[in-house]
């Protein structure tokens, strides 16, 4: 289980250019050299040894991962290809469902964040399926393995910081599981978007991105805030919203169908 508690402590990010920086690579080979490397560089910017010690002690290095990383054939699909493949009517029948009978709840999220339920709605139904699969890969081990190989390294290394600042808080168990990337919660959120976006949004005095659908929800709505939603705008491409769906993710088939399944929920 994962709990992300609001985060005040930072770690200072070092570029992978400096001289404590550990190497990136592309297989298996070099990663418990890295992993030890990466100890003594988190170390230098500050990081607790005993919380580096702890997290990366449960690391090893996941093929899962790198196949997941390697094959996103999904984003290259035509929008009615990509519909298909992600069940995009499902979504929009079970989302208005889902909209209706928790009509309270996605008010006060609007009221707050500016934020209507169909988008919201749209993304949780295509990350998780309305949380009904979180993921299964070991989350340190996908975070780790993608800040060694080489591709995103440094986007990757900072999430891995993040990471070691939600396990030094308490907030992320040293078992947690969750998708291939290291995505944690109903809605998928890496660890640097926990720590930057993670809200209470069901007024328990923490949050809970896994068990709690209030806080995941209204983690996602503060994410779109937070790049550029304007409270009543609309959010079809070219419309001024659109732009913070984009910053939810790159693929463009992926923005469009958050668009296109939001407003059938929302009554567009």
């Amino acid at each position: 289980m994962f709990m992300a508690a609001l985060l005040t402590a930072t770690f200072s990010f070092v570029s992978a250019g400096s001289a404590n920086a550990a190497a990136c690579g592309n297989n298996a080979s070099g990663f418990p050299a890295w992993v030890e490397q990466f100890r003594q560089e988190a170390a230098a910017n500050g990081v607790k040894a005993s919380v580096v010690d702890r997290a990366l002690s449960s690391v090893s290095y996941s093929t899962a991962t790198i196949r997941a990383d390697r094959g996103q054939k999904s984003f290259k699909l035509s929008f009615d290809q990509f519909m298909q493949k992600r069940g995009g009517q499902t979504i929009i029948s079970r989302g208005k469902a889902m909209k209706k009978s928790n009509a309270a709840m996605f008010a006060r999220i609007e009221q707050r964040y500016g934020v209507p339920a169909g988008p919201l709605i749209a993304i949780w139904g295509m990350e998780t399926g309305f949380g009904s699969f979180l993921g299964k890969e070991h989350t340190l081990s996908a975070v780790a393995t993608l800040a060694y190989d080489c591709r995103r390294s440094d986007f990757f290394k900072d999430q891995l910081y993040a990471a070691l600042q939600l396990v030094g808080s308490g907030s992320l168990r040293l078992d947690a599981r969750g998708a291939a990337h290291g995505e944690i919660g109903q809605t998928q959120f890496l660890p640097r978007n926990v720590v930057k976006f993670g809200v209470d949004g069901d007024g328990d005095g923490r949050v809970d991105l896994v068990r709690s659908r209030a806080d995941a929800l209204a983690s996602t709505a503060n994410f779109l805030r937070g790049h550029g939603w304007r409270p009543g705008a609309g959010y079809q491409p070219g419309q001024p919203n659109f732009v913070a769906l984009q910053g939810w993710n790159a693929a463009s088939v992926y923005q469009q169908a958050i668009a296109y399944i939001g407003a059938r929920i929302d009554g567009e």
